[in-house]
């Protein structure tokens, strides 16, 4: 008799269990304590795994940004830089006028170069922009002119030089833009 109320009980959680929603497999883990801890095991190994795949994720992305904090860390200097550049060009080409054979001139322009090959050392490029097609990604157009020898849409002259630091925009090139024959 007592085995026939333990049947009856079973079934009654069972039919109740069922009704409630609750999976068969759900029943069978509460009832089975090995199956239960069996998918805590499984849940947390991939847990586990999710956690490790997130940290290797977050070295790599560290390791990016640092590197990239170094490559690009005197942006500012060389900016500074650049326009210091521009008016010693300026200079040279006033003094140019003057008399190019003088050794102040000659001196100056040695300090140009040595300074330009030491901007180039450190991945400055300068942009190199008279005669190609104008590139709103790197020139900056300030006018248009008409022109019966350039096309439209190139290049004419360049106000002001351009630069690179290894693979981004410096300073774009200030430049004057052909609108192509006087209508």
């Amino acid at each position: 008799m007592n085995e026939l109320k333990k049947r009856q009980d079973t079934e009654q959680r069972s039919t109740s269990s069922a009704s409630d929603g609750a999976p068969a497999a759900d029943q069978a883990d509460s009832d089975d304590p090995v199956a239960g801890l069996q998918a805590d095991l499984d849940r947390f190994r991939d847990l586990a795994m999710r956690s490790r795949a997130d940290f290797e994720n977050y070295k790599k992305r560290s390791a990016r940004e640092k590197e990239e904090a170094i490559k690009y860390a005197n942006t500012s200097l060389l900016e500074k830089l650049v326009s210091i550049v521009d008016h010693f060009e300026l200079g040279l080409e006033a003094a140019r006028g003057e008399d190019e054979k003088s050794p102040i001139y000659s001196g100056m322009s040695l300090v140009l170069k040595q300074f330009q090959d030491f901007l180039a050392e450190n991945g400055l490029q300068p942009i190199d922009a008279v005669g190609r097609k104008f590139d709103p990604n790197l020139h900056e157009a300030i006018a248009h002119e008409p022109s019966d020898e350039v096309p439209e849409g190139i290049v004419i002259r360049q106000t002001r030089r351009g630069y690179r630091l290894k693979d981004r925009l410096l300073r774009p090139s200030a430049v004057v833009v052909s609108s192509g024959p006087k209508k």
